[in-house]
């Protein structure tokens, strides 16, 4: 699977701000169009979820220019059901892990 919107399977094991967290830990000044496309979603969806991230400090915005840079901060905790103790910085460990070593 390519990754468009055709291809796509109906559900992934990881949310939305999952995958803009790790398109931005892979790339702290990609625009955020960038991350959309690459995502799947749209500009707009990206923006908000950003915004949520940097809410919940998960994530920095800083102005870089006309850019943005993100800064993710790998220490927070991710507060789920299940696993509360784990970190964004887990989370990254095990999405991020090339699995062919």
């Amino acid at each position: 699977m390519a990754g468009t919107a055709q291809s796509r399977p109906p559900w992934t094991f990881l949310t939305n701000h999952a995958h803009v967290l790790l398109c931005l830990a892979d790339a702290p000044e990609a625009r955020l169009r960038e991350v959309a496309a690459r995502i799947g979603i749209t500009e707009r969806a990206v923006q908000r979820i950003v915004s949520e991230l940097v809410q919940s400090g998960c994530l920095t915005r800083t102005r870089s220019g006309r850019r943005n840079r993100y800064q993710i901060h790998r220490e927070k905790r991710l507060g789920l059901p299940v696993g509360r103790e784990r970190s964004v910085g887990d989370l990254m460990a095990m999405a991020l892990t090339d699995s062919s070593a």
